[in-house]
């Protein structure tokens, strides 16, 4: 059997949707990208993200800036957290993530290695303001970007900064 034997290459969108999905929750879609083999799970118990978690180096820095942005941040002995809507970000203090004792983390963690997008509800100019008002500096956008929304295919418009551990935060707006 060749690569493209048994895909689902020539289907419309729509039929290829509606055949994955006859297969019932939990049932398995193979994505027709070429020969790349994505495998996407429909359904089943996982329903998001509660948390992630990662190292940061300028405490104070990145607390100061992420109240600047609007989340509300907890401060802990080893971990602070921000908080959106019902999800967080945990943020493990240096002495904690170098101390070598914690090993519930990806070990070849530092900063920067966050990546996050964050969906905004306001409009362009709010967005704007707040991020001027926390002095941070638009690196790229408006772009237009897929997001995670309608199954990954709904488009937004998004603006990328950097936090003061410089990792990347995308604003994306539907």
């Amino acid at each position: 059997m060749t690569a493209h034997e048994g895909s689902n290459q020539g289907q419309s969108r729509r039929q290829f949707v509606r055949r994955a999905l006859s297969g019932g929750v939990g049932a398995t879609l193979v994505a027709a990208a070429g020969t790349t083999g994505a495998v996407a799970q429909v359904g089943g118990p996982i329903r998001s993200f509660d948390h992630v978690a990662i190292p940061m180096r300028n405490t104070d820095a990145m607390l100061s800036f992420y109240r600047a942005v609007g989340f509300t941040v907890m401060e802990g002995a080893n971990i602070c957290s921000v908080h959106f809507g019902d999800n967080k970000i945990n943020l493990h203090r240096p002495e904690f993530w170098q101390s070598g004792t914690f090993t519930l983390r990806a070990s070849a963690a530092e900063p920067p290695c966050g990546d996050f997008c964050f969906v905004w509800d306001g409009t362009v100019d709010a967005l704007k303001m707040m991020l001027d008002g926390a002095g941070a500096e638009v690196i790229i956008g408006p772009v237009e970007r897929t997001g995670g929304r309608d199954g990954g295919t709904a488009s937004g418009t998004s603006h990328y900064i950097r936090d003061p551990d410089d990792n990347l935060l995308e604003f994306i707006i539907y």
